[in-house]
């Protein structure tokens, strides 16, 4: 069956890792195309037709076998034939056909050429061991930082011409209301004048200012191209202390704007943290709120990068936490210090440090003793006052009521260790559910010692096995949303038809799997990738596979905080239609790998009983 060339560069343009060449290397490919409808009928005469080619699924659904591997259900977007070309190794296809559809199928030489490609090379050697892309980390601490130069610079620089006085310069300085020019010639930078050559080398020496501003002005001064980061130019500033740094195009040098030291201080105050700063010297709940409710748009407007979304959760946790001790301060002032040691427990997101717009309250007290009836009159009201203070700043209460504010989160250090026996020894599947929470716990204000005691003395409980096999059985009761064909299963009943819920269908079933092996190995942190990076060897989890639960993990979290960024929502349900093609395999490669990890663990703590 024939093809037009459009017609291949349409479908290429949008299939993952094709998406990324240049429009000559995928004219190239193109041409190297054929199209084909595959069926039962003439599945034999076609793929021996088309031996050795690599081929392309637009449409259909087929069982596969073209490696030493399993068989694999595939269907749009899914490629099959690659192992052959990129092993040299001649491997049979074997196809079942599920349902009929169309195919592209390209020459093997063409394709080879497009190995040297890396996206291209790193996607198929993906694909063939059925890991999820390694995307680098970004380490990015602050996200201000990493912003380029582009979307820093808020006006046209002022420029003098080299030819023009020194009294011309400063006059064109007063009029702009700026402490520095930017002189050129032949509209290249050649020199910058400001306020203090003014003051040293004109005021103070009697200059004659009808000389030329040249005479005064830094030649060959330090710059820096729009393309680069505040990173870089607040590096290069302090390095060579200066206090204006002119901005120049990076192929005409001609100038596009300047960095200031007050630029530096500005953007360093629109910084989110600057705002969590900003949290712990707040004096009352008024201050506290009206600070706290800028945090979801300093999110929105600073969280651009991959690295950003990597912090934002512990970003979000870190100013839960400063708003929880401010709040419990506010009430000790009104109300005394209080009557015994105490710990505030955080659960669940606060607890782990992946926070979202859309996460609620989880927190609970921990008392060092059991409470008589004015101490508890005491600690009652304290919870009443956080947990209603922190709705107010934007921390919605739990509608599971796992709140302080709640009797039953109120324990003493004994009741706490009783609760935790009980677990144990009751681990039916509702109990597991409930209390699956409280298995993520950390201390944000108080005791941080009577918190210790605590888990020290639940460590060993949370180890049995009969406690773990529960675990395991409850982390397998959720499943990825992916059909035998690998289709994206879309969420019932929502508005968007095309929706799957990240947190649940996903991320959740992450945390769970990993905290299983972190209490196995008794690990007490409660974030998701602390306890990855902890597990010792033997633990059950190889290196390997906990860093593609990492990695996992992180994209994961990256699309959900651009979807409720970007749509300015709280909910964790991402449209497929708004992800690439590359992360359309990504999101597909993930489910099948967090299912693998679900049949492990299943395997591993419960002897294969689901």
């Amino acid at each position: 069956m024939s093809a037009t060339p459009q017609q291949v560069l349409d479908f290429l343009k949008t299939s993952a890792p094709f998406d990324v060449l240049a429009d000559d290397a995928l004219h190239d490919l193109a041409k190297h195309a054929r199209l084909i409808y595959l069926a039962a009928e003439n599945q034999n005469q076609l793929l021996q037709e088309n031996a050795d080619r690599l081929f392309l699924i637009q449409s259909g659904q087929f069982s596969v076998k073209d490696s030493d591997g399993p068989e694999r259900h595939l269907s749009e977007g899914d490629y099959f034939g690659f192992h052959s070309i990129i092993d040299g190794v001649s491997h049979p296809i074997e196809v079942k056909i599920d349902s009929p559809g169309l195919v592209y199928c390209f020459e093997s030489e063409a394709f080879k050429a497009l190995l040297s490609t890396p996206e291209v090379a790193n996607f198929f050697e993906g694909t063939k061991s059925e890991a999820l892309q390694n995307q680098a980390v970004q380490d990015s601490n602050s996200m201000w930082l990493y912003k380029s130069l582009n979307e820093v610079i808020e006006r046209q620089p002022v420029i003098a011409d080299i030819g023009l006085s020194v009294q011309q310069a400063a006059e064109l300085m007063s009029e702009n209301n700026v402490s520095s020019l930017l002189i050129t010639e032949n509209e290249k930078l050649a020199g910058i004048v400001t306020d203090r050559d003014l003051r040293n080398r004109v005021v103070a020496t009697a200059l004659d200012v009808g000389l030329p501003v040249s005479t005064i002005m830094t030649d060959k001064p330090a710059m820096i191209t729009q393309n680069r980061t505040m990173f870089d130019a607040m590096a290069l500033m302090s390095e060579r202390n200066i206090h204006h740094l002119p901005v120049v195009d990076r192929v005409s040098r001609q100038p596009m704007g300047m960095v200031t030291a007050s630029d530096i201080i500005r953007h360093q105050k629109g910084n989110v943290l600057f705002i969590i700063g900003e949290l712990s010297k707040a004096e009352n709940l008024y201050e506290l709120t009206r600070l706290s409710w800028q945090m979801p748009h300093y999110l929105a407007t600073h969280a651009k990068r991959p690295g950003d979304y990597d912090i934002a959760g512990k970003v979000l946790a870190q100013a839960t936490d400063i708003m929880t001790r401010k709040l419990i301060t506010f009430y000790q002032q009104q109300h005394g210090s209080a009557p015994m040691p105490y710990t505030w427990i955080v659960y669940g997101s606060q607890a782990r440090e992946d926070q979202t717009m859309g996460s609620d309250q989880d927190n609970g007290l921990l008392l060092a003793r059991t409470p008589n009836e004015q101490e508890a009159e005491y600690f009652a009201g304290m919870a009443d006052y956080v947990c209603n203070g922190l709705g107010k700043c934007g921390i919605k209460l739990c509608p599971g009521n796992i709140m302080a504010s709640n009797p039953e989160l109120r324990l003493s250090l004994d009741d706490a260790i009783h609760e935790a026996q009980q677990w144990v020894k009751q681990p039916t599947s509702k109990a597991i559910m409930y209390f699956n929470i409280f298995l993520d716990a950390r201390a944000a204000a108080g005791d941080v010692e009577l918190f210790r005691k605590m888990q020290l003395a639940r460590a060993p409980l949370l180890k049995q096995k009969m406690f773990l096999a529960a675990l395991a059985r409850q982390a397998n009761s959720d499943s990825v949303p992916l059909s035998m064909f690998q289709k994206f299963v879309f969420e019932k009943g929502h508005s968007v038809k095309d929706a799957i819920d990240l947190k649940v269908k996903a991320i959740a079933i992450i945390n769970n799997l990993v905290r299983l092996y972190a209490l196995d190995n008794g690990l007490t942190m409660p974030s998701t990738l602390a306890r990855l990076a902890s597990l010792p060897a033997g633990a059950g989890l190889s290196s390997r596979d906990a860093n593609n639960l990492r990695d996992i993990w992180l994209f994961l979290t990256r699309l959900r905080w651009r979807h409720q960024l970007q749509n300015k929502v709280t909910d964790n349900c991402v449209s497929i239609s708004d992800l690439s093609s590359i992360e359309k395999h990504q999101l597909k490669a993930a489910f099948k790998a967090i299912d693998r990890a679900q049949q492990a663990a299943v395997m591993k703590f419960s002897g294969g009983m689901s």
